[in-house]
């Protein structure tokens, strides 16, 4: 492969992350790289600026579901930044994995907050919450599917934020070099450039978006080669 393969057409491979036989061990490390590529891009900062501008500041808790929540570190960084605004938020978190929700537990710290085994394109999303985010997930979906979880995430919540990659020659370029800087785990050096090379362009997320139904969506790129689409109340 060179080192620099052509972007321009989704191409999705399996992610070591996504493979059962992943030992536990394995996946925690990955799980602890990829906290740290998420805060270096300030990921939290970038989800609570759009739920800030979505939700604003109401007088009662707002409960918040993260789909495919990894180790929890999104929802961790989430109530830190909720805290110093003074907004009282729960966060909850579901993921497909047992060994991440398990490490998601570990790591709340007694933090209010339910962590649960979901498989968020074969079950169905629970009500209730204020609204309904996630992090570097769709990238692992196909097209079809992709589309099927915005509109469950619309449907079962009045506000949606989700952030992903974009896939480009300068974002895998980064993904190669900087998941080696910031995680020694192989599985993280190995899913970073091919979570690039599946991921969405914004144009493709905008027709995603309006194939899913969730009308006036806005979708902006943000730092660093990722897009962030929020949508609902304003």
């Amino acid at each position: 492969m060179p080192l620099l393969p052509d972007t321009a057409r989704r191409h999705r491979e399996p992610e070591l992350m996504d493979s059962p036989s992943l030992p536990a061990e394995s996946n925690r490390s990955a799980l602890s790289g990829l906290a740290r590529i998420n805060a270096v891009s300030r990921s939290g900062s970038t989800i609570w600026s759009a739920l800030r501008r979505r939700l604003g500041s109401p007088d009662r808790t707002i409960r918040v579901l993260d789909i495919a929540c990894g180790g929890g570190d999104i929802a961790r960084s989430l109530r830190r930044r909720a805290r110093r605004a003074g907004v009282d938020l729960r966060v909850d978190g579901c993921d497909r994995s047992e060994t991440a929700v398990g490490l998601a537990r570990n790591c709340s710290g007694g933090a209010p907050a339910l962590f649960f085994r979901l498989d968020a394109i074969a079950e169905p999303l629970p009500e209730g919450y204020d609204a309904m985010i996630s992090n570097l997930f769709l990238h692992h979906l196909s097209t079809t599917n992709a589309s099927i979880l915005l509109g469950k995430m619309s449907t079962a919540a009045p506000v949606v934020v989700v952030t992903d990659l974009i896939r480009g020659s300068f974002g895998y370029a980064t993904a190669l070099i900087g998941t080696r800087v910031l995680s020694r785990s192989r599985v993280v050096h190995t899913d970073g450039p091919r979570s690039v090379r599946a991921a969405f362009t914004i144009d493709e997320v905008r027709r995603l978006a309006e194939s899913a139904g969730l009308e006036r969506a806005r979708i902006r790129s943000v730092f660093p080669f990722r897009w962030r689409l929020d949508w609902g109340c304003a």
